[in-house]
């Protein structure tokens, strides 16, 4: 017997709850990038309206960089529990899984390098590989483990970055390279936008930023394996008083710690404190607030298209980019850079509506999402077939 896709009936809708509203809010911040040159600007100062400015603030604030650890630690969630599943089948783990993720890692280049180059595919399936060799170890060495990668390099570059600021408190804005990128994206040629696409997609991608994603995205995923170990989520009654705390605690510091460029100064020494610590903790404390609210059945019912739309991620972040660049690059309605932050936001909520109207008509005849089918075929063959006509 050989391992087969996870059934309808093993699903915890408490998880397909938080990636769903994972993909809304990575989709609020990712708007930014898909109309606008986000990596060369000061966002504090690009939109200047008030009301541009007021809906940055509550983005800010409320979104970034809280929605990607989240998704980052239920990836390790999934992962961990895949492998508890392969253990209890007595069946081999890490073939299956690394060509399930050779397989994202082939989705995340066609998506960075042939639809948007914020692709996060390529990131999640490389730290995947590395998590791979770490899911035997005890659920307390995961998160103590995590903790260390994460926390002493970036105290190390916090603090080089408070140093810096000392000396040039000023935010780097390339002038030269958000009009290329107005001019490729808005009005460019395949080639030009192709060719755009891969500086974009580099510079956000350098042998340096790969180490902060190393630093960054493993060890929240490490986190998620380690609660996945403790069934944090599938035993949240039994756990509601340890939610209540982490759910509390974590928002009340996590919300703190991201207001802190407007609670001090907005050089990015304090981005750098309100992402990479602010952020995960926010992250924590929506996801105790998912998984407390979970306990209601009414509440569950009433998100039913939220659940569908997080159990087909895949389908839901990758159209994503596929509607947001025909909207914006010349190719489509050619509108990068002509709209404020009000209309991107707004058409980041119209497109996710979109998206829960398909998830609920498509889940009415089918259990996956499109690209979830391909993919899983891919890699269980005929075990996926037979699973699949077993749902129907």
């Amino acid at each position: 017997m050989k391992l087969q896709p996870t059934m309808l009936s093993e699903r915890v809708e408490a998880i397909d709850l938080m990636r769903g509203f994972s993909l809304f809010g990575i989709l609020l911040i990712n708007m930014l990038a898909f109309h606008s040159p986000l990596s060369y600007i000061d966002p504090y100062k690009w939109f200047s309206s008030n009301m541009d400015q007021t809906i940055f603030t509550g983005l800010d604030i409320f979104v970034q960089a809280s929605f990607y650890p989240l998704f980052a630690m239920l990836f390790g969630y999934g992962l961990m529990m895949q492998f508890s599943r392969a253990q209890q089948h007595s069946q081999p783990f890490v073939p299956l899984a690394v060509k399930r993720l050779v397989i994202l890692l082939a989705f995340g280049i066609i998506h960075a390098f042939f639809i948007w180059y914020g692709d996060i595919l390529i990131t999640y399936a490389l730290m995947g590989l590395l998590l791979i060799g770490m899911l035997s170890l005890p659920a307390n060495w995961l998160l103590g483990l995590a903790l260390l990668i994460y926390a002493l390099p970036h105290l190390m570059f916090t603090a080089i970055m408070f140093i810096s600021v000392m000396a040039d408190p000023n935010i780097y804005i390339g002038y030269q390279e958000a009009e290329q990128s107005i001019a490729a994206y808005g009005s460019g040629n395949f080639a030009e936008i192709f060719s755009r696409r891969l500086t974009d997609w580099y510079y956000g991608n350098n042998p340096f930023s790969f180490i902060i994603y190393a630093v960054t995205i493993l060890p929240l995923m490490m986190v998620g394996a380690a609660a996945a170990k403790w069934r944090m989520i599938e035993q949240v009654a039994a756990k509601k008083k340890t939610w209540l705390l982490l759910t509390f605690s974590s928002l009340v510091l996590g919300l703190l710690l991201k207001s802190t460029p407007y609670l001090f100064d907005t050089n990015y020494a304090f981005q750098y404190v309100q992402e990479i610590f602010g952020g995960p903790l926010v992250a924590v404390g929506y996801a105790g607030i998912i998984a407390l609210l979970s306990m209601n059945l009414n509440f569950m019912k009433a998100l039913s298209p939220v659940v569908k739309a997080g159990r087909m991620s895949m389908t839901i972040y990758l159209t994503q980019s596929i509607i947001a660049t025909s909207i914006f690059y010349s190719f489509g309605l050619g509108l990068y850079g002509q709209v404020d932050l009000l209309t991107g936001t707004l058409i980041a909520l119209g497109i996710f509506v979109v998206q829960l109207i398909f998830a609920e008509l498509w889940f009415s005849k089918f259990k996956r999402g499109p690209i979830e089918m391909i993919w899983r075929r891919w890699t269980y063959g005929r075990n996926f077939e037979k699973s699949n006509n077993s749902k129907r």
